[in-house]
């Protein structure tokens, strides 16, 4: 564990006046922001890659359409 003096905005810091374990409490909070950022990341990444081979998958799949076509001729 690492110790930390963190500031909080005042409205913030009396929303969780009230939750027993705090630090337990904004580790979590911290933890689900990074867990979402992650995400977001590796959306954007999924949605590059698709991009990059959008042509080169039709030009296959266009191949693969007239071979399996040929004998419903």
């Amino acid at each position: 564990m690492k110790r930390l003096n963190i500031t909080l905005p005042e409205k913030i810091a009396q929303e969780i006046q009230n939750i027993p374990n705090k630090s337990n409490f904004i580790a979590e909070a911290i933890k689900e922001k990074i867990e979402k950022i992650n995400r977001k990341k590796l959306d954007q990444l999924l949605i590059e890659g698709y991009k990059a081979t959008k042509r080169e998958d039709k030009e296959i799949n266009q191949e693969w359409e007239k071979i399996t076509l040929e004998g419903w001729k």
